[in-house]
């Protein structure tokens, strides 16, 4: 079975490079090219036009940033859209609303194709060694075919039921992560606005309970003022919305989301976009400065 990878950006790339490593038969397309070459190097097939991957593969995955990019690679409200996604099963691996995608599901279908939800956990690390989580909703004949697909790029697969509960699943994950990663970039600030030798805090932080892959990741970038992105700014913003969207849908708080949303915000219009998420300490450390120089601890702060 030949399978299809539209979308090669921070994510999609190592992912798509995991599935021809093992051995999988890849027909691959990015709206920038030079994304493509490392796919070429290993083996998959690289073509000029999107129309080209589903004529070529049977199961196409696809990995765009936004909802906007979807419905326009895939021509969705245009005669294209069916010559695409007819009798192909369509994976969608990125994230979105869950309504987008429950609305998605149901054009593919009309349209004579298979649809399953898989948005997956993890950043540009986990994908690069294959790591990912990967939760699945969907048709359960179509889910079964696609288990097979993407496992590769996972250590784990979950099946979740009917989409959207794919979606919603990531969005449940990604409140826990982002309030997480968010609550470390403040233990950092506290720590340094206090003279706290910062490689005892990240010691203590990594032997401790509190440990874990994604803590170990961050206090290393916090340490380093390393900000290269393994999960940027502005897509932590873009889920820190889904999430506060759904919430709002379903009448349910989202107390410590929604001041992650004004810090990772913040952040962005601050022109760190691009960086890592263990930047939001920026704007943390914006609003300490906001107190002014007649704040109680004002003159330990670093400069």
């Amino acid at each position: 079975m030949r399978v299809g990878f539209v979308g090669l950006g921070i994510m999609g790339q190592p992912m798509a490079l995991n599935l021809v490593r093992a051995g999988r038969s890849l027909v691959v397309w990015n709206r920038s090219a030079d994304r493509c070459e490392p796919l070429r190097e290993a083996g998959a097939e690289v073509v000029g036009e999107v129309d080209e991957v589903f004529a070529r593969a049977e199961v196409v995955i696809v990995m765009l940033a936004g909802e906007a990019a979807i419905d326009a690679v895939l021509e969705r409200g245009a005669p294209g859209f069916a010559r695409k996604v007819a009798g192909r099963t369509l994976v969608h691996m990125g994230t979105t609303s869950p309504g987008f995608s429950h609305g998605l599901e149901a054009d593919v279908r009309a349209a004579g194709g298979h649809y399953v939800e898989a948005p997956v956990s993890g950043s540009r690390g986990p994908a690069e060694a294959g790591e990912l989580v990967a939760m699945l909703a969907g048709e359960p004949e179509a889910v079964e075919r696609v288990r097979e697909v993407v496992g590769p790029m996972c250590a784990k697969v979950v099946e979740c039921g009917p989409a959207p509960r794919a979606l919603l699943m990531k969005l449940a994950v990604n409140v826990f992560l982002i309030t997480t990663v968010t609550g470390l970039a403040e233990s950092f600030h506290f720590a340094e606005h206090h003279g706290l030798d910062l490689v005892k805090l990240v010691d203590v932080l990594d032997s401790g309970q509190m440990s874990s892959r994604v803590s170990r990741a961050k206090t290393a970038k916090l340490l380093a003022a390393d900000f290269g992105a393994q999960a940027a700014i502005s897509d932590v913003l873009m889920n820190n919305r889904l999430i506060a969207g759904a919430a709002r849908a379903a009448g349910v708080a989202s107390p410590l989301l929604d001041v992650c949303l004004e810090l990772f915000a913040r952040t962005e219009e601050l022109g760190h976009g691009k960086e890592d998420m263990a930047a939001v300490v920026r704007a943390i450390r914006e609003r300490t400065d906001a107190l002014g120089p007649d704040a109680p601890g004002a003159g330990q702060r670093p400069v």
